[in-house]
């Protein structure tokens, strides 16, 4: 392996991350949970647009420093489009070449941000995205980054600026600076892994919820501890939701799993537009029902204190998909009854 590459590429990526600021924190003031601070970290505004630039900057430089990434190494991945697009991002930053495996039915835009990165898609379904990406670095002889199995290990649950040391480090001034609640989604669960170590390694009473969308196994999983069910169903919630129980997913750092109905994803993510004046993507909706079937329970208990969860990425990526009415209506999802539930809680500024 040559040293000299392998410097010159930790410089690259240590240079994008100092050109970066933190992510913001955003309060959402509820007006009928007076007693109940709600934020979302606002993910969306990394330059590869989502949550997972964290992802694609950690496994980047966990395979760059174990030897696996050398100059003019291809680089796959299987993925449902947000961290191709963050490792097509600096795969470039690299000048290394960059395939991604995704779902047929990605949404378009993530497709064409791949490509406008230098990044070529190869369309497979969903249950094929494994073997069809382990095949292909075989045939390019390149690096398949398997986040699905590397995202825990990639990603220092300790501090050294992951979300959650930014995360809490941010709510030191908050009225409670100690969240009751954190509530994220998973896809490869690096995230909260990363999360309910940090809380346990930092002695913390926060509680970590898991919000699972349909189609999705790891509700199930965290219910019986069995980690061999599978579904040949897709979850239509991008970014969020497994077929399979990956190996970066862990259970027991999850003090609860909430299973959100797409119905309820969409809806929560559209009122979230009116809340901030701007779209995000349904992932966000999946985290924010979850958050607000919490703070209904601390507010019927008359508890008070903060609950954050993650603004994963923004909604123009899904013009085509979660705010196409035609879309929804082919896809059978149906959000009406689940506005109507937000409605009942009162959930406006």
């Amino acid at each position: 392996m040559s040293l000299d590459w392998a410097h010159w590429a930790i410089t690259q990526i240590d240079a994008d991350f100092n050109r970066s600021a933190d992510t913001h924190l955003i309060r959402l003031p509820l007006a009928n949970f007076p007693g109940i601070d709600i934020y979302l970290k606002d993910e969306s505004i990394h330059p590869s647009g989502s949550l997972k630039h964290r992802l694609a900057r950690s496994l980047f430089l966990y395979a760059i420093c174990n030897g696996w990434i050398k100059e003019g190494t291809p680089i796959i991945e299987a993925s449902s489009g947000s961290t191709a697009i963050s490792e097509a991002y600096f795969a470039k930053l690299l000048k290394l070449p960059f395939h991604t495996v995704i779902p047929s039915g990605t949404a378009r835009e993530k497709v064409c941000k791949i490509g406008f990165l230098g990044g070529e898609c190869h369309l497979t379904d969903q249950s094929d995205i494994y073997s069809v990406a382990t095949q292909l670095a075989t045939e390019l002889g390149g690096h398949y980054m398997d986040q699905f199995t590397f995202a825990e290990r990639a990603t220092d649950w300790r501090g050294n600026n992951n979300i959650a040391e930014s995360l809490f480090r941010q709510m030191e001034l908050e009225r409670f600076p100690q969240p009751a609640w954190v509530v994220v989604g998973a896809g490869t669960g690096g995230t909260s892994a990363t999360i309910g170590r940090f809380i346990r390694y930092q002695k913390l009473h926060t509680k970590l919820c898991v919000a699972d969308p349909e189609n999705s196994v790891y509700g199930e999983y965290y219910a019986n501890g069995d980690a061999s069910v599978t579904t040949t169903q897709r979850s239509r919630i991008e970014g969020i939701g497994r077929p399979r129980v990956e190996p970066s997913f862990v259970r027991e750092v999850i003090d609860r799993m909430v299973t959100v109905p797409d119905g309820a994803s969409i809806a929560a993510m559209s009122r979230l537009e009116k809340l901030l004046d701007r779209r995000c993507g349904a992932s966000t909706g999946t985290n924010m029902w979850a958050v607000l079937q919490i703070a209904e329970e601390m507010r019927s208990a008359n508890q008070s204190g903060s609950i954050v969860t993650i603004l994963c990425d923004g909604g123009e990526r899904y013009a085509d998909t979660y705010y196409d009415a035609g879309w929804l209506a082919e896809q059978g999802i149906c959000v009406d009854e689940y506005a109507h539930q937000l409605d009942s809680l009162a959930v406006e500024c």
